[in-house]
């Protein structure tokens, strides 16, 4: 049944009289994760909420994005400038600020079954309203919590008859149509689109009817910038994970990777592996890969990408915009098993010969002679080319008869000389299920070429994050695209038996969610030849200390120990798949810092997991940040691992600045620390001699009141800290 056009309105509020008419009082809103939120639209319904307490709100969604604040003093006047820069256009997700004021009216609620990571640690009533699911089942757990309006930012079609929900299919897609369903059986429920043309239309999958909507807010005047998250500094350590997660990549494989400066330490990594393959080998050497870490011999390559990669994650990160640029993501997929399995083996494609025809009758794909069905299936995917047409048994190209008997010499010459096209139609080097990123990261999807347009599908995460079959394509053809896969996500810690702790504290409190991270860790071990790869730094700062993030044991976990594989810090690779616990208990102490390594092995031992004759060889012990740091040094080769090689949307001083007050951060972090600080911001010189355009760009020049001169000195003396004086001036 087709549907009616939906309802146009220019205001939101007129968009919020429409939901109480068709819903009622009592709303359960569903929200796109991140930017796909409707922020006009959702402020409307939230304030209408907060003067009429008869309205019964409870919004259901994840990944609520807020422009940052400072939780100093410091940290307020520096980000101050920052925010404003990025986000002055842009209104706040009014919600979203009283959560985390703590002003939400007792008659809405907000749940989240994602948090920006760590945002949430200490808000109990957060913690209290946390919905854990994994990605694929939020559909069915919204629908469960009772979501009745749907509501999205969409980019419209010139003609405004269709829409893209470009940056968020991911769940859309598969609620639109029970949406429409429950309408038809007479519940009370909505669908509403709130266009924004600075959304980046992205056509396939993600593109629907502008009737799917009930209501559509179209108000040009009033449309906003898209919310932008900013790079984040690639430490030493970064990188040398991305480049041992770079050396695990199979050429003509594909790729899933998840957002941070590790997946953007992976995306450098693998472009310098394409792009400068000398220096890329010479680090290869120097760390000793293959001598080390024999699983990089055995999964992945040392060679540039002349397949290229195919990229399918739930996430499209900008790094595989920055592939697509540096020709690494070029492996393009089909949407059809039989001749997606053809492409993987060379048969078939990409430049098409005689010998495609073949190979494709060969599979009994196609038939000789040839059907109608058989032409029109070879013109779709540009096997023939348009101008092909069967007609009376024949094909008829032009004003010319050819006989389709791929058995007659005659004919197959005719075939090759007039029917062939060029090269294969229909290809995709990307499938998405939701984008975040930097401000450039947007301007470069709005700026794609038609071609480059039509290689990414932004779809269904149900499509992406698992093998079952699905509207858009079944397992067969799921597992025929996803050909030597890696899918590679990040972990907070791993524990000695192979657990994976990602998303949660021992506690119960949650830092982020669960996402997809099970689905793709799981998947790696039902495809052939995949495999799952999970990264994390070995080191963090906790109370002034630094700590292993490899324990022996941990009271929660994400990732449960019979789905190990392999794991990545920066020292190495550990290969867990089907070895012994001891082989596993030893894997993983040979990539821990080597400050730790002896104290993990002590409790391996204690506990019968490890021979208790085993001893350490001495090459396990060098797992320092100095030595880290020498073999990532290649002569001649300078900058080859840069802090931020995609931009960076602060300035030289704001750079200065975020270090000195991190350090200062982190040497706060116990009480002697606290009291050595405040004893040193005493006695530092308030001479501001060349700091004096950092003290400028805090508003510390000149200071008038007491706080301010502390916060002064506090600056000075965190600036002295990371090397610069007021007589030196540099780092």
């Amino acid at each position: 049944m087709e549907r009616d056009m939906p309802v146009i309105l220019s205001d939101e509020d007129a968009c919020v009289d429409a939901v109480l008419e068709r819903v009622g009082r009592n709303i359960v809103l569903g929200l796109p994760l991140g930017l796909g939120k409707p922020v006009r639209i959702a402020n409307a319904l939230y304030r209408r909420a907060q003067t009429d307490s008869s309205i019964q709100l409870r919004i259901v969604t994840a990944i609520s994005m807020l422009a940052p604040r400072g939780q100093s003093s410091l940290e307020s006047r520096f980000l101050g400038p920052f925010v404003q820069r990025l986000y002055g256009d842009i209104p706040e997700l009014e919600y979203a600020r009283g959560v985390v004021d703590g002003t939400l009216p007792g008659n809405v609620q907000v749940s989240e079954f994602f948090f920006k990571a760590g945002s949430f640690l200490n808000h109990s009533k957060q913690q209290q309203s946390y919905v854990c699911t994994n990605y694929t089942h939020a559909v069915r757990d919204l629908l469960a919590q009772g979501v009745n309006v749907l509501a999205q930012m969409v980019a419209p079609s010139a003609d405004m008859r269709r829409v893209s929900t470009s940056c968020n299919p991911d769940l859309t897609l598969d609620l639109v149509p029970v949406f429409h369903e429950r309408a038809a059986a007479g519940e009370p429920v909505m669908l509403i689109g709130e266009t924004n043309r600075q959304l980046p239309y992205l056509g396939h999958d993600a593109e629907l009817p502008i009737a799917s909507f009930d209501v559509v807010l179209d108000r040009q005047k009033t449309e906003y910038p898209l919310f932008p998250v900013p790079q984040m500094a690639i430490s030493p350590a970064d990188h040398a994970i991305g480049f041992y997660a770079s050396a695990l990549l199979r050429d003509g494989g594909t790729l899933q990777v998840g957002i941070g400066s590790l997946g953007a330490a992976l995306v450098h990594s693998t472009i310098l592996r394409h792009q400068n393959n000398d220096a890329w080998r010479a680090v290869y050497d120097s760390l000793q890969v293959a001598e080390r870490n024999p699983v990089a011999i055995d999964a992945g390559g040392v060679g540039p990408f002349e397949q290229g990669l195919y990229g399918c994650s739930e996430m499209m990160v900008d790094g595989f915009g920055h592939l697509m640029k540096a020709g690494v993501l070029k492996r393009k997929v089909y949407d059809h098993a039989g001749l997606q399995a053809l492409v993987n083996d060379g048969k078939v494609g990409p430049r098409v010969t005689l010998g495609c025809l073949d190979a494709l009758r060969g599979a009994e794909l196609i038939d000789s002679p040839l059907r109608a069905r058989d032409v029109q299936w070879l013109t779709r995917y540009g096997i023939f080319h348009d101008e092909v047409v069967f007609k009376g048994g024949r094909l008829v190209v032009r004003d010319q008869t050819l006989e389709p008997d791929l058995d007659d010499p005659d004919a197959r010459q005719r075939l090759e000389q007039l029917a062939l096209g060029g090269e294969l139609k229909g290809g995709l080097v990307m499938h998405g299920g939701f984008y975040l990123g930097p401000g450039d990261f947007y301007q470069q999807l709005r700026e794609l070429t038609s071609e480059e347009r039509n290689s990414i599908c932004m779809t269904s995460v149900n499509y992406i994050n698992h093998l079952y079959d699905h509207r858009f394509g079944n397992q067969q053809l799921k597992a025929a695209q996803r050909k030597d896969s890696r899918f590679i996500n990040s972990a907070m810690m791993y524990t000695l038996e192979g657990e994976a702790i990602s998303d949660g504290l021992e506690d119960g409190r949650v830092v982020s969610g669960v996402g997809g991270q099970y689905n793709f860790v799981a998947m790696a071990h039902e495809i052939p030849g995949a495999r799952s790869i999970l990264t994390l730094r070995s080191t963090r700062h906790a109370g002034g200390k630094v700590v292993s993030n490899i324990v022996f044991s941990y009271g929660h976990c994400t990732i449960p120990r019979h789905l190990r594989d392999i794991v990545i810090t920066e020292y190495g690779i550990a290969d867990l798949r089907s070895k012994s616990d001891q082989q596993v208990y030893l894997e993983l102490i040979r990539i821990a810092d080597s400050r730790f390594q002896a104290g993990l092995l002590k409790q391996a031992k204690k506990a019968g997991k490890v021979d208790a004759g085993f001893q350490m060889p001495e090459s396990w012990l060098r797992n320092t940040p100095e030595s880290l740091q020498a073999a990532l040094r290649v002569p001649g080769e300078d900058g080859l691992f840069p802090a931020f090689p995609f931009g960076c949307d602060f300035t030289e001083e704001e750079l200065t600045l975020g270090k000195a007050l991190k350090t200062l951060k982190a040497t706060t972090g116990s009480a002697r620390g606290k009291i050595s600080v405040l004893l040193g911001a005493l006695r530092v010189s308030t001479e501001a001699g060349e700091l004096l355009p950092l003290l400028q760009r805090m508003g510390l020049d000149s200071p008038a009141t007491l706080s301010d001169k502390l916060n002064q000195r506090l600056l000075i003396l965190a600036l002295n800290m990371i090397g610069l004086t007021s007589a030196k001036g540099k780092l």
